[in-house]
């Protein structure tokens, strides 16, 4: 996969790639990924990229100009049309589904917003409109890490082990993951429940099962709720 965002912020994003799973997989070639300024697709000699909104208001909106022209050369680079998202705090939520989704594309731009937003025929371009929650940020660059490394990580060949993909939260389900556990067995008085010490691979599977279940109703009841609406439903 080649993945291209488009910032005004390329040096807070870089030191991210360079280390770690998506990191490890640039090395290897089965990742691409590529950051691009802002400013550089603008054709004034101060790099504009914002302007005061119309109709009056606080702050300052990304122009449309730039945004057009970088997608405009990244298709001529790519020789195809990319999958194209901006981070927005006014956007629809990125999930798993969603990651999953997008990790079978063979090329994404992500467009980041600032400020006070992006002049809204920039929305005339884009595929997905996203945001990571139901917050405000300064910019859609922290977003655009997080979207990388939940697609990234899907992508095959960059995770090792698949098997962990599967034991992930979300990855079978609209649950949250198991409790886990590692050695010692006994620390300060805590200890491994027995069932993970028992060999028995069946009852093992049920109570991580009950335990994910039962963490998903304790701290995401709303995914439970939302299951449950789903299976009236079918």
């Amino acid at each position: 996969m080649r993945l291209d965002i488009v910032t005004l912020f390329p040096e807070l994003i870089e030191p991210y790639f360079s280390g770690g799973l998506l990191g490890a997989a640039i090395e290897r070639g089965v990742l691409d990924v590529r950051l691009h300024q802002l400013r550089d697709y603008t054709t004034d000699k101060h790099r504009q990229v914002d302007d005061r909104p119309y109709g009056g208001g606080p702050g300052m909106v990304l122009k449309p100009e730039p945004f057009f022209r970088a997608l405009e050369a990244l298709e001529g680079e790519l020789g195809q049309r990319p999958r194209v998202v901006l981070t927005s705090a006014r956007g629809g939520v990125f999930d798993q589904a969603k990651a999953r989704e997008m990790a079978r594309e063979r090329a994404i731009v992500m467009l980041c917003g600032r400020y006070q937003g992006v002049d809204e025929r920039v929305s005339t371009i884009v595929d997905d409109e996203l945001t990571v929650g139901d917050f405000v940020l300064s910019g859609g660059e922290l977003p655009a890490l997080v979207m990388a490394e939940a697609i990234g990580r899907l992508v095959p060949g960059v995770v090792g082990n698949l098997d962990s993909l599967e034991a992930d939260s979300f990855a079978a389900s609209e649950q949250l993951g198991p409790p886990q556990y590692t050695r010692p067995v006994e620390f300060r008085g805590m200890r491994v429940p027995e069932v993970l010490l028992s060999g028995d691979h069946a009852e093992i599977e049920r109570w991580r099962r009950e335990q994910a279940l039962a963490t998903t109703r304790r701290n995401r009841p709303d995914l439970v709720d939302h299951a449950d609406r789903r299976t009236d439903v079918d």
